[in-house]
């Protein structure tokens, strides 16, 4: 059973998180999606190859996520970036690392950029969503979603099975936390993963990413048939598939 621990930081939130720390050694960081947390077959399975190979690991849970103190429409994509690059200079201080965004977590790392730009060797993007607050759900809110959200500061959004509670500050932030017209000069392996038939975000946001890295060593895997999740034990080991080839890439 994997050791979950907690970091205070600031006004006292306990930010949950796993780690396998090597001195001196290469880290992979892993960053989850959207209401999500870090009990997930990914971090799971990445946290296992990198115990098997002596390689670091660190996987983050951000407020108002899993078992990490907040509440979870307090939190915006500014908190949680800042949460992630507290807990990486605490635990990871000077050590290089590869960062593994799933989802909504690929948006954080790319924000990480902007604060570690030595230490980032790779990036590693799995069904990745930047932006997807203002282009996957605003822009596809109806005038009176949009009305309801900016008189009562709360949606509740269904999305099969699940329900979201999206709030009118979560929106806001996302639009000051802009990536797509950046540019990254940053010379790093770089792998976007996504599945053919992702049912919540479109392949063409992971063909963008590659787009913002100028001097990257760029790799685009679709995997066919894929969902958005791409947590089944065949797509875990083509995930771990490539990170591998990264690590080797980079030794």
């Amino acid at each position: 059973m994997n050791k979950f621990k907690y970091l205070k930081i600031l006004n006292n939130k306990k930010i949950r998180y796993l780690n396998n720390y090597q001195k001196n050694n290469l880290f992979v960081v892993f960053l989850h999606g959207f209401m999500s947390d870090i009990e997930g077959e990914k971090p799971n399975a990445i946290f296992k190859y990198a115990k098997r190979n002596k390689i670091g690991f660190l996987a983050i849970e951000y407020s108002g996520h899993g078992k990490s103190s907040g509440k979870f429409t307090q939190g915006n994509i500014s908190k949680w970036t800042n949460e992630v690059k507290i807990l990486i200079k605490k635990i990871i201080k000077n050590n290089n690392f590869i960062l593994v965004g799933s989802s909504m977590g690929s948006w954080l790392a790319l924000n990480q950029f902007r604060y570690f730009k030595k230490q980032i060797k790779g990036f590693i993007g799995i069904g990745s969503a930047p932006e997807f607050l203002e282009n996957l759900m605003w822009k596809k809110f109806t005038k009176k979603m949009k009305n309801e959200i900016k008189k009562k500061g709360i949606i509740n959004l269904k999305h099969g099975k699940y329900e979201y509670p999206i709030t009118n500050q979560l929106i806001r932030d996302g639009k000051k936390n802009k990536v797509f017209n950046k540019k990254f000069n940053n010379s790093i392996q770089l792998t976007m993963i996504h599945g053919s038939k992702d049912e919540v975000v479109p392949v063409k946001y992971s063909r963008k990413i590659l787009k913002l890295f100028k001097r990257a060593k760029k790799n685009l895997v679709i995997i066919k048939n894929g969902n958005h999740s791409l947590s089944s034990k065949k797509n875990l080991k083509k995930i771990i598939n490539e990170l591998n080839n990264m690590i080797f890439n980079l030794s």
